[in-house]
């Protein structure tokens, strides 16, 4: 791996990266662009090793915290569902007798709720500035995108009702008009590979020629799996500073070709990927 930084928050992972031309772009949606639901992983964790632990497992809090950690992560950007399949696998592994996925997913989202209301209602009320709840230069980003023509498209692991709440909440859904995908009841029929495929077969743009923005596994390996740039968003949740090394880690082993941290370096990011022009 040749790693060369141009910037402590843009670091170029791969130097033979593609470099296009671009004619559509995918981004996944929480902690990629949206921070409403900032730090779900430590709501998910918890409840998955409090599960776990129910099995009387004689593993510690921090080997199943370890465990968890890793199947959850390797999964993101996956819908939730598959989180809690593989939930319920390793409760049967355990000796223990599981609910279904379906109602650890509804478990997870009651207690992620008393969260996300709250940053709903701060926005709502006008208490928060809707800029506050996205990684920073977001805006910017998907406006430039949109300028320069590119056909943009939002999915989501997360479940499309409340997406489509949050986009609309964010003021991000005129730049997807009508292309936002997220999770479904019947969760058979969406998978971010599915959203690609799409992309090449409606559009006929070649995969080489579609950039992906995402925090985690899923989005990253599908972009690269039909050649496009993978931009890995190792975003801060908590700061909105610097590069999280935790997120770096796993976006690089899961193919990104370049890391940024956020978007405030915007210009240096699009110079990088042939994407400063004001027409492609």
């Amino acid at each position: 791996m040749n790693l060369s930084n141009v910037d402590e928050n843009l670091q170029i992972i791969r130097d033979n990266y593609p470099q296009g031309p671009f004619h559509a772009a995918i981004f996944d949606f929480d902690g990629t662009l949206s921070l409403i639901r900032r730090n779900w992983q430590e709501t998910m964790i918890p409840m998955m090793v409090d599960e776990l632990a129910k099995t009387g497992t004689t593993e510690t809090h921090e080997e199943l915290k370890r465990q968890v950690e890793n199947f959850v992560m390797q999964l993101n950007g996956r819908q939730t569902i598959y989180q809690m399949i593989q939930l319920t696998k390793e409760i049967e592994q355990r000796g223990g007798q599981p609910l279904e996925p379906i109602d650890y997913k509804h478990q997870y989202h009651d207690l992620l709720w008393e969260k996300v209301s709250r940053r709903i209602a701060a926005i709502q009320s006008g208490q928060v500035d809707i800029d506050d709840m996205t990684v920073p230069g977001s805006r910017e980003l998907l406006q430039h995108i949109k300028n320069i023509g590119l056909r943009m498209y939002l999915a989501s692991g997360t479940d499309l009702k409340y997406v489509k709440q949050e986009v609309s909440l964010l003021e991000f859904d005129n730049y997807f008009t009508g292309n936002i995908y997220g999770a479904l009841d019947d969760y058979k029929n969406f998978s971010k590979a599915m959203i690609i495929d799409k992309i090449i077969r409606d559009t006929g743009v070649a995969g080489t020629q579609i950039i992906g923005f995402g925090d985690g596994y899923v989005e990253i390996e599908e972009v690269k799996r039909v050649g496009g740039l993978a931009i890995g968003v190792a975003s801060d949740e908590n700061n909105c500073q610097g590069i999280n090394p935790w997120k770096r880690e796993r976006l690089i082993r899961a193919g990104a070709d370049i890391i940024v941290a956020d978007y405030r370096e915007l210009q240096t990011l699009l110079t990088l990927i042939n994407l400063a022009s004001p027409s492609i």
